[in-house]
């Protein structure tokens, strides 16, 4: 039941182009364009290109770009090589495609919201600059979920909020997502909660919530899946500004504003921590990589993206996907990067496990 879900996402943008006077031929692409594009197609066909994944093979990032790289030759003419690079939670992969040469000849899959929170911090051995990657698109932003053991007394986030008694929140490391969005929701609605860190990872704090050492955490969906699905754990919050179609009965951190005693700060909080998970996973090339193919790799991830068949190949994997566009994509890093000075300040806290 759970391996078969597959959410597809578009972000929609609309784009004006000048309208161009003085007849038919006006309105035709000029013969300069169409050469490039050809150019451009004669360029990649046959060529191999290099596919950073910044983490081991058998995670997640490393079946996406297995499942896409068919679909991207098929648009391409390219043959995407996998290499992955783990390391330094991401960074060393990072590092290595902001290096890399300008050809258009490697891109590379990153962990967008891990890379925005290192430059936040300034953390050590960040050697890229996050706003100079070439983004392709995006392949998903994972939905993040509250979830909270079925054998606790809470039902509800509601019921979270207007708690007396202090609730035990588990957490993997210091400045970890799920340490992160636990501290920031906290910031954000003024909960009464003792976060505890220092878990090996999602799978041992669910068993921390059955063995009732802890009542709940943050997790991302997909992870939480089969858990709720079993009856094991219940979801109580999500992040997004519309619910996931999986969960249609369960509010979004936005529609809880309404609920907080400082309703203008939550919203500050909860757009900036939005706007973070919006970023998700990232296709990118190069800094300063030609604008003609980039226009031509971000046409081809588009096309594999809303493929027929990658969806089928996506819903028997179980993955999802929640595709945007390179121009979104810049936009996106650019609104999470722009925070407020005290919410910046609040997240540089959190980052470094300071809260």
């Amino acid at each position: 039941m759970t391996k078969s879900r597959v959410f597809v996402l578009s972000v929609s943008a609309l784009i004006l182009s000048p309208i161009m006077f003085g007849g038919l031929t006006a309105c035709q692409p000029s013969e300069k364009n169409k050469n490039t594009e050809i150019d451009v197609a004669s360029f990649y066909k046959g060529k191999k290109v290099k596919w950073i994944i910044p983490y081991s093979p058998g995670g997640g990032y490393d079946e996406y770009a297995r499942l896409l790289s068919p679909y991207l030759k098929k648009y391409t003419g390219a043959r995407f090589d996998i290499l992955n690079l783990p390391g330094a939670g991401g960074m060393r992969g990072a590092n290595e495609l902001f290096s890399s040469p300008s050809d258009g000849l490697t891109i590379g899959m990153i962990n967008g919201s891990a890379l925005v929170t290192n430059a936040l911090v300034g953390i050590k051995g960040a050697d890229y600059k996050i706003g100079e990657f070439e983004f392709l698109g995006r392949v998903v932003a994972d939905t993040h979920v509250l979830i909270v053991s079925k054998q606790s007394s809470y039902e509800s986030f509601e019921q979270i909020l207007n708690a007396e008694d202090e609730l035990k929140i588990g957490a993997t490391g210091l400045g970890g997502s799920t340490y992160l969005d636990a501290v920031i929701i906290k910031e954000a609605f003024g909960l009464n909660l003792n976060i505890i860190h220092g878990f090996d990872s999602s799978s041992v704090i669910r068993q921390a919530m059955l063995r009732g050492n802890i009542v709940g955490s943050w997790g991302s969906w997909g992870s939480a899946i089969d858990a709720v699905d079993d009856g094991r754990h219940i979801v109580v919050l999500q992040s997004g500004t519309e619910r996931n179609a999986d969960l249609p009965d369960v509010p979004t951190v936005f529609e809880m504003i309404e609920k907080s005693s400082n309703q203008e700060r939550t919203l500050a909080i909860v757009t900036a921590w939005e706007s973070l998970n919006a970023v998700g996973r990232p296709v990118a090339a190069a800094p300063g990589t030609p604008a003609e193919k980039i226009q031509f790799l971000r046409a081809a991830f588009k096309k594999t993206m809303h493929d027929p068949e990658l969806l089928k190949d996506l819903k028997q994997a179980g993955r999802a996907i929640s595709y945007a566009s390179g121009d979104e994509m810049s936009k996106l890093v650019e609104s999470a990067t722009a925070m407020p000075d005290d919410i910046e300040q609040l997240f540089v806290r959190a980052i470094k496990g300071e809260l």
